[in-house]
């Protein structure tokens, strides 16, 4: 991994080689080097809005799994704690429910809403004891709108990142947004999870997989900008075709913008239209196994099954196409590394970059 290196100049550099996906050792070692230290969405706050609610879960299910709990204490104030007990490890919080104190169901060991230590049965003789060690870990909890999201150890600062997005969302009502989870869906990809960022972060295949796609945007205005740690495409729309209505003053104000596609390192997307945001969430299974959800919250329905957010179903299937035969060619034994396009894969290079940056460390 040291070894890893991508050329800052698009013009010169390569992409990752075909063994990268395919090494597990680099694989195992994304969970801390990667995933343990950037921002992961938890969902939004209905989670648990009632006073003394709590709501545990598992960072990033099925490959982080860290355990985490929400709490919305008396006072209205919404933490994040582990939701491991500090005396033998046990999970404190088992399904979601209303609690003055946190109380570990295995020997009794109490805290409070804030994750501080209050009580312990039996612990009279034992020296140097409550240590600031024995109250819950807090971890970091970021509120964008209605959304929530974490980290364990993250190496960069969400907040700057979400107050650069809202430069250009931000006049949206994302208060307002309605989850709608009959239109969500999760989806199966036969390929290792990188593969369906570096497919996401280029619009430069989109005449070639996305016909349909294609025919309301304009692929020549199509244009990404880059940012430390995230960045977006901005799809133009044909003549005619669904587009935001953007206030005096927006830094695309008098342009058509049919999409805002945000990508947030390592695996999170938000994806604007008229109608509303589509949040895909990447999750890695296994090296060559990836769960894609997409969680969708409505603004205007009305809007909803036309322009370039219309049948997402059927771009992601198209995708997933793609992506899982380039995870197959990737393993040609002639099959080495390959080139970017300046004009169309800044995107797939920035993410190739910050990869190897991440995985030095």
């Amino acid at each position: 991994m040291k070894q890893l290196y991508i050329d800052p100049d698009i013009s010169k550099a390569e992409t990752l080689p075909g063994s990268f996906y395919h090494d597990t050792t680099i694989f195992e070692s994304m969970k801390d080097r990667i995933f343990a230290s950037s921002w992961q969405w938890i969902g939004d706050k209905r989670l648990n809005s009632l006073p003394n609610s709590t709501y545990p879960f598992y960072l990033l299910d099925g490959y982080l799994n860290e355990p985490m709990v929400l709490i919305r204490s008396a006072d209205d104030t919404l933490r994040c704690l582990s939701n491991v007990c500090t005396h033998r490890g046990n999970i404190v919080v088992h399904n979601p429910g209303s609690a003055k104190f946190l109380t570990c169901m295995y020997h009794g060991r109490r805290f409070k809403q804030d994750g501080t230590f209050v009580s312990m049965p039996e612990f009279s003789l034992t020296e140097n004891f409550p240590r600031p060690c024995d109250n819950l870990h807090q971890f970091d909890l970021v509120e964008w709108g209605p959304f929530l999201f974490t980290g364990i150890s993250p190496r960069f600062e969400l907040r700057n990142i979400l107050s650069i997005m809202n430069e250009r969302i931000g006049f949206l009502p994302l208060d307002e947004f309605i989850h709608k989870p009959t239109l969500g869906k999760e989806y199966l990809v036969n390929a290792h999870w990188a593969l369906y960022c570096d497919n996401y972060l280029e619009g430069f295949h989109i005449p070639y997989v996305h016909q349909d796609l294609n025919s309301v945007l304009d692929y020549g205005l199509y244009t990404t900008e880059l940012y430390d740690y995230f960045n977006v495409q901005i799809g133009y729309a044909k003549d005619g075709e669904e587009c935001f209505i953007l206030p005096e003053g927006h830094p695309d104000y008098g342009k058509s913008i049919a999409a805002y596609y945000y990508w947030i390192f390592p695996n999170m997307m938000f994806n604007f239209y008229p109608w509303g945001l589509s949040i895909n969430i990447v999750k890695p299974i296994t090296i060559d196994k990836t769960k894609v959800s997409f969680i969708t919250y409505l603004y205007d329905e009305s809007k909803l099954h036309s322009g370039a957010g219309a049948m997402l179903d059927k771009v992601e299937r198209e995708d997933e196409f793609v992506v899982e035969n380039v995870y197959k060619g990737l393993k040609s034994r002639v099959y080495s590394t390959g080139r970017f396009s300046v004009n169309r894969e800044q995107g797939t290079h920035h993410f190739h970059r910050l990869l190897a940056d991440f995985l030095r460390q």
